[in-house]
């Protein structure tokens, strides 16, 4: 049987393997798994807690005729995205393929590490503790550095954060060292 009938919450869902699937709010924490009961289907199934999240927005509201008595209300559910898994033998199969792939990457990517580099990795030019601060701070302290300290902060912000915010402040900044 390629699907399974499960019960969470209270609520019966036909799920197949490697399916996410959206519920009302479960206990567990994000990254954590756990077997839902199976009313349908062979071997277990485990569900694993990908994110938990909110409905969209439902507005409600309250009208009564002629008397000007008008409430409004909204409310947005709480639901958890879950990702079913058939059995544990088809799980470890996919991790292997995952530790293989990462060996033939980085010779792949070891060209482009020399145009720009990794991400944690400092710039030479580039002020300390750049990688950690927040666009408001990098807009405030961008006003006392000089022109290629800004140009190291804006060539690592577009190979890696790629912040709109902190791009502008940078480009800002260059523009007002050019005019003065």
């Amino acid at each position: 049987m390629d699907y399974a009938i499960i019960k969470i919450g209270n609520k019966q869902h036909r799920v197949r393997d490697g399916e996410t699937l959206v519920v009302d709010r479960v206990g567990a924490d994000e990254g954590k798994t756990f077997t839902p009961d199976v009313l349908l289907g062979d071997g277990p199934v485990t569900a694993k807690v990908v994110a938990h999240e909110r409905g969209p927005k439902i507005r409600i509201g309250k009208y009564r005729k002629r008397t000007g008595y008008r409430r409004h209300n909204g409310f947005r559910a709480a639901t958890s995205r879950l990702e079913i898994s058939f059995g544990g033998a088809k799980r470890s199969a996919p991790k292997k393929e995952k530790e293989a792939a990462p060996e033939p990457k980085p010779t792949e990517a070891a060209a482009p590490e020399t145009a720009a580099p990794a991400e944690g990795e400092h710039v030479k030019g580039m002020p300390s503790g750049y990688e950690e601060m927040t666009v408001a701070q990098i807009t405030e302290a961008s006003k006392s550095w000089n022109r290629p300290m800004l140009e190291a902060a804006l060539e690592y912000e577009q190979a890696n954060a790629k912040r709109k915010g902190a791009i502008s402040a940078l480009e800002h900044a260059l523009a007002a060292k050019e005019e003065s």
